[in-house]
């Protein structure tokens, strides 16, 4: 087929990239000076191709459906490993707390009492400790002179020497539910 004899209604032609061609070589950049678009069938086409913008294949219905399983049954997977470690993980804990329930039964049985506890604290900041047997009714931790205290709870006070700034007293009642008091 001869250049006069060409059907240009059946050529695919491609526009040229201005950004890939700053990046080309003399020699490339000078297969582009005549045509704007080049053809499949000009002969230096192989040279140039990279340097075209040429359209991808459109993808498939099944080549989609095939990419759409293969995202749902990852998600699937992932989803059904975080369900196990979050059973496995309930399961530990439980486990903990049924523990300590019964250590506190079996120190009850042997004491002829409960322990008492003291919570210190509400929600992440809690403390939670066993009052010994030698407290009374009353715990106050008090030194010589004391300007005021934190009430922990009903019965339970711990003096200090020095009143703390309002940040502090502030800060304590949010975090950790102590009421300062002044003497």
């Amino acid at each position: 087929m001869t250049k006069s004899q060409r059907d240009w209604t059946k050529i695919k032609y491609y526009p040229v990239s201005i950004k890939k061609l700053q990046n080309a070589t003399m020699r490339e950049a000078a297969y582009l000076i005549a045509p704007v678009n080049i053809g499949e069938d000009y002969e230096y086409f192989d040279e140039v191709k990279h340097l075209l913008i040429i359209p991808e294949e459109p993808k498939t219905l099944e080549q989609i459906y095939q990419e759409l399983d293969e995202k749902f049954e990852k998600l699937l997977v992932k989803t059904k490993r975080k369900f196990d470690i979050s059973k496995q993980s309930a399961e530990y804990w439980f486990k903990q707390f049924c523990d300590g329930q019964d250590y506190k039964f079996e120190q009850a049985k042997k004491n002829g009492k409960f322990t008492e506890t003291l919570t210190i604290g509400s929600g992440l900041f809690s403390i939670s400790t066993d009052i010994p047997n030698w407290v009374t009714s009353n715990y106050i931790i008090k030194p010589d002179y004391g300007v005021g205290y934190y009430e922990i709870s009903q019965n339970v006070q711990f003096w200090m020497k020095k009143k703390p700034n309002f940040i502090v007293r502030n800060c304590a009642k949010i975090l950790l539910d102590l009421t300062w008091k002044d003497d």
